[in-house]
Order: structure tokens, then C-alpha cells, then sequence
């Protein structure tokens, strides 16, 4: 319990001391410099997301065709040795 209160201090004092450097000229242009960076790295953050996003996409996409047409070939194959079965068993039956 006394953690947590003391992290409540700390969050009410960051507050606090936040407010005071935004009203000084000087504070709140270095307080808009650390928001620029921030965002600056989030939007960076967020891209690189997206991009990773967009190559497992495509990846998963390949994988997908290469399943059907992996299944494809398998259906045609046990088509075609159930069509030469049929053959076989009709030569035996004549």
C-alpha cells in the first residue's frame, strides 16, 4: 500500500511540476520540443507496425495459394489413380 501511494505522489508531483515549467516560456517550449519527439516516435513506431503488418499479409497470402494449388494437385492426382483404378477393375471384369 505504501508503494502504491508513493507512485501517486509521484504521478500528482509530475502533474504538478508539468504545469509550473508549461507556464514559463522557456518550460513550455521544451515541454513542446518533448511532445514533437514523442510523436515523432510514435508515428515512426506506428509505421514500422504497419509495414511489418502488411509483409506477414503477403507472406500469409503466398502460404494460402500455395496450400490450394498444393490441394489441387493432390485432388487431380487421386482423380486420376481412382479414374485408373476404375479402368484396371473394368479390364478384370471382362
Amino acid at each position: 500500500m505504501r508503494k502504491f501511494l508513493w507512485f501517486l505522489t509521484g504521478v500528482a508531483g509530475g502533474f504538478v511540476l508539468a504545469h509550473l515549467v508549461n507556464k514559463d516560456p522557456r518550460g513550455h517550449e521544451v515541454l513542446t520540443d518533448v511532445d514533437a519527439r514523442i510523436t515523432e516516435f510514435t508515428d515512426r513506431m506506428s509505421d514500422a507496425y504497419r509495414e511489418q503488418e502488411s509483409r506477414f499479409t503477403g507472406l500469409v497470402d503466398d502460404v494460402k495459394d500455395a496450400a490450394a494449388a498444393g490441394a489441387e494437385a493432390a485432388i487431380a492426382a487421386a482423380s486420376d489413380a481412382a479414374d485408373s483404378a476404375a479402368a484396371i477393375a473394368d479390364k478384370i471384369r471382362d
